[in-house]
């Protein structure tokens, strides 16, 4: 598309998720992407595993192998697509058949034909993915499939056959396309590098007379000896110099009477750490070194070998002691093998052996080898082109769920299954589809948790595998979802997993489930009152039951109890205690008779009222658990899951309902209440109450009870007669009796 056209392209939006989500019609909006604002993308990122996005169409976009797919790789897969394919529209339907027909790049095209061929269907007009799956097939029947890599199976010539797999069975091998063991270049080149640097080696021994002055075996157990004794030697006529130097040295040089008791404290062995750390002989000044009688017997077999295997070939006939001079001597006939031994090449390919490794040296195989490699190396383009082939394919059948997973989110929204759902969850009569794989649940939940959603992460397991996942649960409620709970997972291919939660993230599913929440923390914590004043009175119960046991335990022993004292009279109630009692029931009884008349008293409307009593109690829960419920997002989600998601991605309440199936019974079933194993309810109870209440409401009705009742829940309250009627106006009143005459004191 070119740049006009691609500036005079109009898009369609769709709202979706609280965001607007680009639309693709056709194959134009696909070849206009990348001029399409990064900003409106719905993701920039999201990780090649741990999706259910196909590994190999994934490998083949991710273009720097980082394990990541971004917008360039994305872009770039666009730009090779307009070129391979006919129509960018043909990408939109999927599907695992490219028509010949459909192909634009005429490389690709011979390639296609040619994979057909070797196939054995050169008339096919489309070829499919199960064709290039086969390429391995097709590339394993050939000698050279231009990778740069050479199986022995490759070789003909037996000799050379030979050569590569000893380069296999020494410095390793790489697998070639087949997926066969074979050399690279390098492996090839790594081998023969050590060849020629051992045989140099070796060479040079030959060639210096100096190196191998008793020839290879005796002059490498003569240095083998005399490194055995060397130190120890050098010490010796050290410590002998020391004492020529100062005469009172001697005596130090050769340790204390002391150091020989200690040995002799403990089991004496010649061979002990103890008795080889003393002198290799007895110290004096200008003393040769003894080769036979006198040595410290913790070194006496060592000097023996060292005389028979150094001293004698090398200083001539045997003899019993050593001169410095002569040990100066015969150091200096050794040094050209030990430097010659120090560098002899650390190689893998010495177990071949020195005449074999001098046959491939001076052979012509190096040569021989590196054409063969050379050879399938030429064959590159055309393996290339079949690569061609098989990313054309690829691209075909997954490439537009990858945009409808990436770039916008219709494949989640329109519930077709989002590469980021790893299958469904069934746990506790309910069915979470919305359910994603995590590497790291305590890692992921730090970030996941900001989603405002219900997260329940569980670990599966089959047979011995192992995998964990995040279920968010959006419907339903939470009493029965609780750590060490188990369900089942079904992944996208079918197979079924043992569940098991480990952690829990909790915020609220649903509205429904915020509008009993008052009420059930109500009845936990009467559950919670009622246990408590139980076990107080369990512990009470059980204080007085001991107390008693422990007397009758003791009654024979306790002495005789003192006469108990006449009880108290019981102390009277204060009038004031009463007047405050009656005081709070009579405004307990005003509160209450004040609201059932104001209740009652709306007549036809009393629905409403109780609806209105009931929006007040859990109108609250409800409000916060929907400004919650409005915030959920799936954006933390998935960027704990390794995805950089570009805007929001909200799970409203319709949308989340949605994702999670409540268990419910299929249409047409039938149903019957009648369980045997029920509670058993005496009917008598629930009569007499409901009599009861009849009887009592109809005494009210005809204002029967006005008379007892306060004045907020009389029925009449107005025609309540008082005790005394008043007197009539008109009458008058009769006068009070005059009091009795009162007579005076004496």
């Amino acid at each position: 598309m070119s740049e006009t056209a691609a500036s005079a392209h109009r898009w369609k939006f769709y709202r979706a998720g609280g965001v607007d989500q680009v639309v693709f019609r056709d194959g134009r909006d696909i070849a206009a992407l990348p001029h399409l604002d990064p900003k409106l993308w719905l993701a920039l990122a999201m990780p090649v595993s741990g999706t259910e996005f196909d590994p190999r169409t994934a490998k083949l976009l991710d273009t720097d192998q980082d394990g990541r797919i971004r917008p360039p790789e994305i872009l770039a897969a666009v730009a090779w697509a307009e070129k391979a394919f006919v129509d960018l529209g043909d990408l939109m339907p999927g599907g695992d058949r490219v028509p010949l027909a459909r192909i634009r790049d005429p490389e690709i095209l011979a390639s296609a034909r040619l994979v057909l061929t070797a196939l054995g269907k050169p008339e096919a007009e489309a070829i499919s993915l199960a064709d290039v799956s086969s390429r391995e097939k097709i590339l394993a029947g050939t000698p050279f499939n231009g990778d740069g890599i050479l199986p022995p199976e490759a070789v003909d010539d037996l000799r050379l056959r030979a050569v590569v797999e000893q380069i296999v069975a020494t410095v390793g091998f790489v697998q070639d396309l087949g997926g066969k063991p074979g050399v690279s270049r390098s492996l090839v080149e790594t081998f023969f590098k050590q060849v020629e640097g051992w045989v140099a080696w070796a060479d040079r021994a030959a060639s210096d007379p100096e190196v191998l002055p008793l020839g290879r075996d005796r002059t490498a157990a003569a240095a083998a000896a005399t490194g055995k004794v060397a130190g120890k030697i050098e010490d010796f006529f050290a410590r002998c110099r020391l004492a020529a130097y100062d005469p009172r040295a001697a005596a130090v040089m050769n340790r204390r009477e002391s150091d020989y008791a200690a040995v002799a404290l403990s089991d004496l062995k010649t061979a002990s750490p103890e008795v080889a750390a003393f002198p290799l002989a007895l110290i004096e000044a200008g003393r040769p070194l003894p080769l036979a009688e006198g040595v410290n017997p913790a070194w006496a077999d060592a000097i023996r070998a060292f005389a028979t295997d150094a001293v004698a070939p090398l200083l001539g006939a045997s003899r019993e002691a050593l001169t410095e001079t002569e040990w100066a001597d015969l150091r200096r006939r050794l040094a050209p093998y030990r430097a010659w031994a120090d560098a002899k090449p650390e190689t893998a390919v010495e177990k071949l052996g020195g005449d074999r490794l001098r046959e491939l040296a001076e052979g012509g195989l190096k040569a021989a080898v590196l054409d063969l490699v050379a050879r399938d190396e030429a064959q590159a383009p055309e393996v290339a082109r079949l690569a061609a082939v098989e990313k054309l394919v690829r691209i075909q059948a997954h490439f537009f769920a990858l945009l409808s997973n990436f770039v916008n989110f219709s494949r989640f929204y329109a519930r077709q299954g989002a590469v980021f759902q790893a299958g469904t969850l069934y746990l506790d009569a309910r069915a979470c589809s919305l359910c994603l794989e995590v590497a790291d649940p305590a890692r992921h939940a730090l970030l996941a948790g900001l989603a405002n959603a219900y997260l329940a992460y569980c670990d599966l397991a089959r047979g011995g595998l192992k995998r964990s996942i995040v279920a968010v649960i959006t419907d339903g409620d939470s009493d029965n979802l609780m750590v060490g709970r188990n369900g089942v997972f079904y992944d996208s291919q079918g197979r079924d997993w043992d569940a098991t939660i480990t952690r829990v993230v909790s915020n609220p599913i649903s509205v429904r489930e915020a509008f009993w929440l008052p009420y059930k923390k109500l009845i936990r914590m009467i559950e919670e009152q009622i246990a408590k004043r139980a076990l107080a009175a369990e512990a009470a119960s059980s204080a007085k039951l001991e107390t008693t046991a422990t007397a009758v335990a003791a009654a024979d022993l306790a002495p005789p109890p003192p006469a108990t004292p006449a009880p108290a009279p019981p102390r009277k109630i204060d009038l004031g205690t009463i007047a405050l009692i009656g005081t709070a029931i009579g405004g307990v009884s005003a509160l209450v008779g004040g609201f059932l008349q104001a209740l009652f008293g709306l007549g036809i409307w009393l629905p409403l009222g109780l609806l209105g009593v009931l929006l007040l109690i859990s109108g609250p829960s409800m409000l916060l658990a929907s400004l919650k419920l409005r915030a959920r997002n799936l954006g933390p989600i998935l960027d704990a899951s390794g995805w950089a998601i570009n805007t929001r991605a909200r799970l409203n309440i319709p949308f989340g309902a949605a994702l999670t199936e409540l268990a419910k019974l299929p249409p047409g079933a039938e149903r019957s209440l009648d369980d045997p194993f029920a509670d058993k309810r005496r009917p008598w109870k629930t009569v007499t109450a409901l009599l009861l209440a009849i009887v009592v409401g109809a005494l009210w009705w005809n204002g029967r009870l006005d008379r007892w009742l306060h004045e907020a829940l009389r029925r009449h309250p107005a025609e309540v007669p008082t005790e005394e009627a008043p007197a009539d106006p008109e009458t008058p009143a009769e006068a009070p009796p005059a009091p009795d005459p009162v007579e005076p004191a004496p």
